[in-house]
């Protein structure tokens, strides 16, 4: 074996004692209990200027800070037993190597990395008291950062000392994987969560820090990134509490999308807000929560489902609008995760984007952008964009409907104007921020 890729969901935390055991169940990324400590690292830092300065970007519940502090405030006995702080895919390059070592792309949805500087934020982590100390060394995204050791080459077969690459983010993996490396393309991804990514020459941050500014995982490229929580996540949520016929049947989701077409477009007034575990882009609201708005006695199964995937298509229409106003204009857009299987999905998405959309000739996302980084670890291409041009096709561009470009448009208006009835202060401030405790 030539070399290892590694990826993995970013921001969330693995706290190990001296030893280098877990000393408790991670929080992921989408735990959203640190909303008070999101809090305290603001006033702590003198505001959201000094965020911007130091990180780039807002504190959010989702980001590993936040959770650092969450376990000082909350299990002071486990916070004086941490000595490291992994993020996932690092914690699986540490049982496969014995190596402690992040890289930029991972480090930068900490929130204490310096995405512009490229080192890890020593105003912020002095600011709210945390010791550089517990924070690996950063690496490249394709530089060698260890190899698999004889323990581990025994209970996995995997030759030993085979070199294990820096990997990246799952986010950035993912554009890698779809080939969006290069300034000037964008990348809209429908998983669990949903994203809209732009490579950017330079680390541009959104004025009202609604979107993300990452390290991509190749040198001298970031990304400016909306998030929305809950996309396919959404979906699935609603196909197993809606759709219990359809349970277990490896069609399900095919057979939905098929009665949703037989919808007409703006789902025939039903409007679905998808913040089921609270908002990123645009809103950084971790209260918030959804809706089926506009129901009545006429409506049926397939008006509901029209409605949730224009939702979450709406969603994502958030974040490209963001992007789009910063000055990244892509003419279309490339298309990953489950959700950009579905032909009716992705012409849902080129009409509500008003772009065309397109797909690659790989559907393992974040895992095949890793491979790509192990090679040029391995030597086998000289960088990032030769590697995905060596070994991606893209498919033909599917164009969006002029008719359904212009009817979507009002729909859209709609629909950011139902907001509202997600905010919390409607909901008597009831939703509350954990995902788990």
């Amino acid at each position: 074996m030539a070399g290892i890729g590694i990826s993995g969901q970013m921001h969330s935390s693995v706290f190990l004692d001296r030893s280098g055991e877990v000393i408790r169940p991670a929080l992921l990324w989408c735990d959203g209990r640190t909303t008070a400590e999101c809090a305290e690292i603001t006033v702590k830092a003198g505001g959201e200027e000094k965020l911007k300065e130091w990180v780039c970007n807002p504190a959010l519940e989702g980001f590993t800070l936040p959770k650092v502090l969450w376990l000082r405030n909350h299990e002071p006995a486990a916070f004086e037993r941490l000595a490291t702080v992994l993020l996932a895919k690092d914690y699986i390059r540490y049982r496969l190597t014995g190596e402690f070592a992040t890289e930029p792309s991972d480090a930068s949805g900490t929130l204490m990395f310096d995405p512009a500087r490229l080192r890890w934020s020593e105003p912020l982590l002095a600011a709210v008291g945390i010791d550089a100390r517990l924070l690996p060394p950063v690496g490249g995204s394709a530089d060698i950062l260890g190899r698999t050791t004889r323990a581990i080459a025994a209970l996995t077969g995997l030759p030993e000392g085979t070199p294990v690459v820096g990997g990246g983010a799952d986010n950035a993996c993912g554009a890698a994987g779809v080939g969006v490396v290069r300034p000037g393309e964008a990348v809209a991804s429908w998983g669990t969560s949903g994203t809209v990514l732009a490579p950017t020459a330079a680390p541009l941050v959104d004025p009202g820090l609604r979107a993300h500014t990452f390290c991509h995982v190749l040198p001298g490229v970031w990304y400016l990134m909306g998030v929305m929580l809950t996309a396919g996540g959404a979906f699935k949520w609603y196909r197993d509490q809606f759709a219990r016929d359809c349970a277990g049947q490896p069609d399900a989701s095919l057979r939905l999308n098929e009665e949703a077409a037989t919808v007409a477009r703006g789902a025939d007034g039903v409007v679905f807000l998808p913040y089921l575990q609270g908002e990123r882009t645009p809103y950084r609201d971790a209260a918030m929560r959804g809706a089926f708005l506009g129901i009545s006695a006429a409506h049926g199964r397939a008006h509901l489902t029209r409605a949730v995937l224009e939702g979450i298509a709406f969603g994502l229409r958030d974040s490209l609008a963001i992007l789009q106003g910063l000055g990244l204009a892509p003419d279309h857009l490339l298309l990953t995760g489950g959700g950009a299987g579905s032909p009716f999905v992705r012409q849902l998405l080129a009409e509500i984007f008003g772009l065309p959309v397109q797909r690659v000739d790989r559907e393992e996302g974040g895992a095949y952008g890793a491979a790509l980084l192990a090679a040029v670890g391995a030597g086998a291409f000289p960088d990032l964009p030769a590697a995905a041009a060596a070994t991606l096709t893209r498919s033909p561009l599917q164009h969006p409907a002029a008719e359904g470009s212009a009817a979507y448009e009002p729909l859209y208006r709609r629909f950011r104007a139902a907001t509202a009835a997600a905010r919390p202060e409607l909901l008597g401030g009831a939703g509350g921020g954990a995902a788990s405790h």
